[in-house]
C-alpha cells in the first residue's frame, strides 16, 4: 500500500482502524463518509496532521485518482461513485481483505445468519485455553486490522465475518471456515437468497483441500453451498439430529466427533452446556468441529464447553423484579434469531420486538409464538408491519410503545410472577440506536431503574 492513493469509505470502527493501518503502511489516504459530522475532533486532527483529504457529506469529484477503495461493511459496493472508481481501474476491497494483506497470522473465519457471535466467542475461548496466541475480531466489535498488523505467524485471528465483509474479499483465505446456517436476512441489500448465499460462500472460495470448511448438515440451503459454490476445502458437517459418518454430532446425549477414519471422539455431554436452547447446541457442535479440525485437543474443547456461559446481548439474563425475569436478546436482529430466543424460554413470554426494517417478513416469527407469547410489545419503524402480520395470524394481544422505557414499563405492568420479559427485536437497531449493543444496554438500564423503584 506504500504511496498508493487510498480512499477509505465509512468512518465507523473498522474504517478508522483501516485509516491508522494505511497511514502506518505509507499510503496516501483520503476518507469519505455520507455524514458531515462523522468525525470526532481527535480523529479529524489526526487526519489533518497526516494530510488526509476529507469528503464528509459529499464524494470526490475525480474518482480516477484512487488506486484502492477500502469499504466499511455497511457501505454497499454498488454505490455509483464506487462503481465509477472501479471502472477507472481502482481496486475495491474491505477492511477484512486489507487486514489479510497487511498483517500476519492464521485465520479462523465464522459466518452464518445467526449464532456467529456466540460461536466466534466460544471458539476464541477454546483457542486461548489451548495456549495459542489468539485475538477474537471482526463483526464481533474489534476491527480485524487493529490486531492483524501486530500479529505474527503464530497468532490466530478468530474472526466473525458478515456477508457485507465477505462481499469485498479477494485473497482472504482462512485455515478453517464455517457457515452456521442460512435464513433470510439483509434482503434490503442482497435482494435474493441466492445473492445472500453466494456472499456467505465467499468465506471458503480461496481455501484449498488441506484446509477445512465446517457446515450445518441440518440446514439444506447452508450445506448445499459447498457443491453450488465449488468448495475445495475438506467439508466437515455438524448435525444436531443426524448420526454422521464424518463430522460433529450428538450421540447418546453427548457431543462427539467422528474422524475420517471412523474413530469416534467424545467431547462432553449435551446436559453439561451452560448456554440454553437447541440453537446453542448447534453453536457448540460447530465450535467443537472448528476447534478439533483446527488442531485443538478434545480435553481442551470439553473444558471450555462445560464452562462457557454465553455472550452479552444474546439470551442474557439481566435481572428479576418481583418474580418477573428479564432477558436481553438485543442480538436477535432478524426473525430467525428471535424465534430461537423464544424457543429457549421456559416461561410465558412478554416479547419486546421491532426496529429497523431490513426487508424481512414476520409470518414464521408470529407462528413461533405457539401460545407462549402472552403479549407483544412493539417499537420502532417496523412496529406497524409486525402488528399487521400478527393480527393477520390471529394474534391481537399487542401493545404499541414509544421507546424502550415505555416497552419495559408496559411489559412489567402486564406481567405476573413467573413470566419473562424478553427483548428479542427480530429487527436491526439502526432506526433508534447506533447498534444492537447500545439497544441492549438501554434495555438493561431500564430494567435496573425499574428494580430500584
Amino acid at each position: 500500500m506504500k504511496d498508493k492513493n487510498v480512499l477509505v469509505i465509512g468512518m465507523g470502527r473498522s474504517g478508522k482502524a483501516a485509516v491508522y493501518a494505511l497511514i502506518g503502511a505509507g499510503a496516501v489516504v483520503a476518507v469519505q463518509d455520507s455524514k458531515e459530522g462523522a468525525l470526532d475532533k481527535e480523529f479529524s486532527d489526526y487526519l489533518d496532521a497526516h494530510g488526509a483529504a476529507k469528503y464528509l457529506g459529499t464524494v470526490p469529484d475525480d474518482m480516477s485518482v484512487f488506486d484502492v477503495l477500502v469499504l466499511s461493511p455497511g457501505v454497499p459496493p454498488q454505490l455509483e461513485f464506487i462503481q465509477t472508481a472501479r471502472n477507472s481501474g481502482a481496486e475495491v476491497i474491505g477492511e477484512l481483505e486489507l487486514a489479510y494483506r497487511l498483517g500476519k497470522g492464521k485465520y479462523v473465519a465464522i459466518t452464518g445468519t445467526n449464532g456467529k457471535t456466540t460461536t466466534t466467542t466460544l471458539v476464541g475461548e477454546i483457542y486461548k485455553e489451548s495456549g495459542r496466541k489468539t485475538h477474537v475480531v471482526g463483526n464481533i466489535g474489534v476491527a480485524v486490522i487493529s490486531k492483524a498488523v501486530s500479529s505474527d505467524e503464530d497468532t490466530w485471528l478468530v474472526t466473525e465475518t458478515s456477508s457485507f465483509q465477505l462481499e469485498t474479499i479477494q485473497k482472504f483465505r482462512p485455515e478453517v471456515s464455517a457457515i452456521l446456517n442460512l435464513t433470510p436476512d439483509h434482503m434490503d441489500r442482497h435482494k435474493t437468497m441466492g445473492n445472500y448465499g453466494r456472499a456467505k460462500a465467499a468465506i471458503f472460495k480461496n481455501q484449498t483441500e488441506d484446509q477445512f470448511c465446517v457446515l450445518n448438515y441440518d440446514d439444506d440451503l447452508c450445506f448445499a453451498l459447498a457443491a453450488e459454490e465449488d468448495c475445495k476445502a475438506t467439508v466437515v458437517p455438524f448435525s444436531r439430529v443426524e448420526n454422521l459418518v464424518f463430522g460433529a454430532f450428538v450421540k447418546d446425549d453427548k457431543i462427539v466427533i467422528r474422524k475420517q477414519d471412523g474413530e469416534l471422539i467424545e467431547i462432553c455431554g449435551t446436559d453439561e452446556l451452560l448456554i440454553p436452547g437447541s440453537h446453542n447446541l448447534e453453536n457448540a457442535l460447530a465450535a467443537a468441529a472448528i476447534a478439533y479440525f483446527g488442531g485443538i485437543e478434545p480435553a481442551v474443547i470439553a473444558k471450555v464447553l462445560r464452562t462457557f456461559a454465553g455472550v452479552e446481548h444474546r439470551i442474557e439474563a439481566c435481572g428479576e423484579v418481583n418474580g418477573v425475569r428479564f432477558v436481553n436478546d438485543s442480538k436477535g436482529t432478524n426473525p430467525d434469531a428471535a424465534i430461537k430466543a423464544i424457543e429457549a424460554m421456559k416461561e410465558n413470554i412478554l416479547l419486546i420486538a421491532g426496529g429497523y426494517d431490513k426487508g424481512s417478513t414476520y409470518d414464521t416469527f408470529i407462528e413461533a409464538f405457539g401460545g407462549r407469547v402472552k403479549k407483544l410489545i412493539l417499537l420502532g419503524k417496523t412496529a406497524p408491519k409486525i402488528k399487521a402480520a400478527a393480527e393477520e395470524a390471529g394474534f391481537t394481544d399487542i401493545i404499541m410503545a414509544s421507546d424502550m422505557e415505555d416497552c419495559v414499563a408496559k411489559a412489567y405492568e402486564a406481567a405476573v410472577p413467573g413470566d419473562v420479559v424478553l427483548l428479542s427485536p427480530a429487527c436491526a437497531s439502526w432506526d433508534m440506536y447506533d447498534n444492537f449493543e447500545q439497544r441492549g444496554e438501554h434495555f438493561k438500564s431500564c430494567v435496573q431503574r425499574l428494580a430500584k423503584n
